[in-house]
């Protein structure tokens, strides 16, 4: 068996010594590779009075703007309320004027001493119970008119119907859903760095984000722009749903980062790749995080 040369040796280890080395620093590259789910924020719509549903105007998956007109109660009883509320308003305020004018009537007999002190105290005091009742009718107003807008829920944002919960004729309670609305943005994406690269990482860095969509324009993956718009202030143990090449005891700062072309393929829970271009950090003016 032939001996192999001590230069061979020398050789191989010198080369198992490089790709050591290189592994450990894949980072060093001044990008950082991280994996991470989208999150989008969702808001549950509900009315502030209780009622019987009377319409809904969209259909799940359907797209609504801000202020739109989502579901409507049978407002009869709201309404009918209102008005006797402001038919309450019109008589305070008949009175007040019938009181206002016998005050002003016998205003110069009690400068006169014509008609007795007391009778001028009640003139006066008709009057400011008069005042106070028109001001009481119109806060009742306003507090019915506040029931009968409460019928109607708009749309607080742009975004997609992702849940239509009840159906026109269910009876519903002041606070119950009827819709689920996924707000079109902002959307990020939820990652977390290990604590030795925190260092490397600040309000602004850019990043790039991969789906495992694929792009029917191009035939590749799609690949969106991003910031980092949040770092935790708190540390924590990686989560076990987090797939990452540390270990899960390691402690781990949560990242946001923040979409800046998003499209309607971003899906809530979707898995990516986030690149994080760890050495062309940006701060903005006051040095505050971006987003």
């Amino acid at each position: 068996m032939k001996k192999i040369p001590t230069i061979l040796i020398a050789a191989a280890a010198a080369v198992a010594a490089f790709f050591l080395l290189t592994a450990g620093k894949k980072d060093d590259d001044g990008v950082i590779t991280l994996y991470g789910n989208v999150d989008i924020r969702q808001v549950d719509m509900s009315f502030r009075v209780p009622g019987t549903l009377k319409e809904m105007f969209f259909e799940e998956g359907e797209r609504v703007q801000k202020g739109d007109l989502l579901a409507a109660l049978d407002d009869e009883d709201y309404r009918r309320t209102y008005e006797k509320s402001l038919a309450e308003i019109k008589r305070c305020e008949a009175q007040l004027r019938e009181a206002v004018s016998l005050l002003e009537t016998n205003l110069p007999l009690c400068k006169q001493k014509i008609s007795s002190e007391r009778s001028c105290i009640s003139y006066a005091n008709a009057r400011d119970e008069a005042a106070a009742a028109v001001e009481a009718a119109k806060s009742a107003g306003r507090y019915e008119k506040n029931q009968l807008e409460y019928t109607k829920i708009y749309a607080p944002a742009d975004g997609i119907v992702s849940s239509r919960i009840q159906e026109p004729g269910a009876t519903v309670s002041a606070g119950q859903p009827v819709y689920t609305v996924t707000k079109t943005e902002p959307l990020w994406i939820r990652v977390y760095l290990p604590e030795p690269k925190l260092g490397r990482v600040d309000y602004g860095s850019k990043a790039v984000i991969v789906t495992d969509g694929i792009d029917p324009a191009t035939g590749e993956r799609k690949h969106y722009r991003g910031h980092v718009g949040y770092i935790s202030p708190v540390a924590e143990f990686t989560p076990k749903t987090v797939q990452t090449e540390e270990l899960r005891t390691d402690l781990v700062y949560r990242l946001n980062i923040y979409v800046d072309d998003a499209d309607r393929f971003l899906k809530q829970g979707m898995p990516t790749t986030v690149k994080i271009y760890a050495e062309h950090a940006e701060k903005s003016d006051d040095g505050e995080k971006l987003h």
